[in-house]
């Protein structure tokens, strides 16, 4: 799942090193009212909502910065709130989540509220209170001194929420993102603006499908065309990267190696209000704690597949953030286990993205460190490797019938459990011809122990231009070694 697994998840317990973000954008309270529903008015054809509860949040900007606060960053909210109970009941409910509210600044206008009637699991109304309209001039001076100020004091990223409001003017990014890129600051967009070009040289931006086809008048429904405009986009506007969220799809990550698809975790899904606030707020958590970008893409998107499991504007924990990548990462292992044709699904989307694909095989009978070593090694040579593993019948024909130790269905899981194993197809033939034929991987890797006339499939990989290479073998170490230590000791203590 992720290409530093062990990264990831120390930078998750550690908080991602309590780096400090700047959220600047457009701060709104949201509202909750929750009830039943069992019959229609009399008075309209309008369902009757008996009110069980009521809970505010933050919303809006206010939300990615709470999604920040709760997986251990140092977070300070800059932007505007007004002199109302609903301003002050926002920035309480900031500070309540360890958010700094003291670059907020107080307006005399009407704090943007938005306050859901929700019935059962579907939401039935929604009541927007707000004051639109742009700021004058000396509220985007006063605001901009915030920025400044708190950049000054040492800040690792900078997400900018805009949600139409106001706040984010065309003049107002263009200094920021300035003053950001001068200092080094990295710089991420939720974008809502008709036109792009005011976030011009930001680190990336991340709209979502509805967005980015709006923008481009494109078909939302076409990845390809999505991810095209994606591209052109990151090109003409000096980005780093952009991440397009898709909803129940997943993401899609387009910077200048191409694009990938990240596919969402399947789980029931209530509520998708929010999850692109706890994608970009995880996003700039992961790159502002020094994580690789896709592993941060990856983790982003385990991220809002927690959120949309949950009812209403809703942000992620650091606890809910490692139960997920501990799920996430036991999913990933067992849909590495594949059989031919899904293989071959896989195969033809990795080279559609231009990867290179090795393939090794064996019986990997009680796996140890030779093994590991030997896989990274061949892992090494490509952007994916493909392990082909001898059935408990082919082992047997292959080894004698006291073997395999390990059935088929556990070695697989070993084997996929790896990091450097991209996937695991069992085969029960003697040799693996007929799945090296199909797949026609780039690389066949062998161990030293061979030389290339001995390597099944060696002639059939170079004729279609690929090349096979023998990686060297650790020594000493063998399954039939370990097995008669282990019968040596036990007939000693017997």
């Amino acid at each position: 799942m992720f290409s530093n697994h062990s990264a990831v998840l120390e930078c998750v317990e550690k908080g991602f090193g309590g780096r400090k973000l700047l959220v600047v954008g457009d701060f709104m309270l949201d509202r909750h009212i929750r009830g039943s529903v069992s019959r229609i008015s009399p008075e309209a054809p309008v369902p009757i909502v008996a009110v069980t509860s009521r809970c505010s949040s933050a919303g809006g900007a206010g939300n990615v910065a709470v999604n920040a606060a709760k997986l251990g960053l140092k977070v300070c909210a800059c932007g505007f709130v007004g002199k109302d109970a609903e301003g002050n009941e926002l920035c309480r409910l900031l500070e309540e989540s360890g958010v700094s509210t003291k670059s907020l600044l107080r307006l005399s206008r009407r704090t943007t509220t938005k306050t859901r009637i929700i019935g059962g699991h579907q939401q039935i109304l929604r009541l927007d209170e707000e004051e639109l309209g742009d700021f004058d001039r000396r509220a985007y001076a006063r605001l901009l001194k915030c920025v400044k100020s708190e950049l000054a004091d040492g800040v690792s990223g900078v997400i900018l929420s805009d949600y139409a409001k106001g706040t984010l003017s065309e003049s107002f990014c263009r200094k920021v993102i300035g003053e950001c890129k001068r200092l080094g600051v990295p710089v991420f967009v939720d974008p809502k603006a008709p036109d792009y070009s005011r976030y011009a040289r930001a680190t990336a931006i991340t709209p979502n499908r509805s967005e980015l086809s709006a923008v481009c008048r494109i078909d939302s429904g076409n990845l390809d065309d999505l991810t095209a405009a994606a591209a052109k986009i990151r090109k003409d506007l000096g980005l780093e990267f952009v991440v397009v969220t898709l909803g129940e799809g997943g993401l899609a990550l387009v910077d200048d190696g191409g694009w990938e698809h990240v596919s969402a975790m399947a789980q029931d899904v209530f509520d998708v209000t929010g999850a692109g606030d706890t994608v970009i707020a995880v996003l700039a958590s992961c790159i502002a704690a020094g994580l690789d970008v896709r592993d941060a893409v990856r983790l982003a998107n385990l991220a809002a597949g927690v959120v949309v499991g949950k009812l209403g504007t809703a942000a992620i924990s650091r606890k809910e953030l490692l139960d997920a990548i501990a799920l996430g990462q036991a999913r990933m292992t067992s849909q590495k286990i594949c059989t031919l044709d899904v293989l071959l699904e896989r195969v033809a989307q990795w080279r559609a993205r231009g990867e290179v694909i090795a393939f090794t095989n064996g019986c990997f009978d009680v796996l140890h460190a030779g093994h590991v070593t030997y896989l990274q090694k061949a892992r090494a040579e490509a952007d994916r490797l493909i392990v082909g593993l001898n059935s408990d019948s082919s082992v047997r024909r292959l080894k004698g019938p006291t073997r395999p130790i390990v059935g088929q269905e556990q070695r697989a899981i070993v084997l996929a459990a790896l990091a450097s194993v991209d996937a695991v197809v069992i085969f029960d033939e003697d040799t693996p011809i007929e799945l090296i034929k199909a797949i026609r991987p780039d690389v066949l890797v062998k161990g030293s122990d061979y030389t290339e006339d001995r390597v099944v499939g060696a002639r059939e990989v170079k004729s279609w231009g690929g090349r096979v290479v023998l990686v060297p073998i650790v020594e000493g170490q063998s399954t039939t070694g370990i097995v008669m230590k282990i019968k040596a000791e036990a007939n000693t203590s017997a």
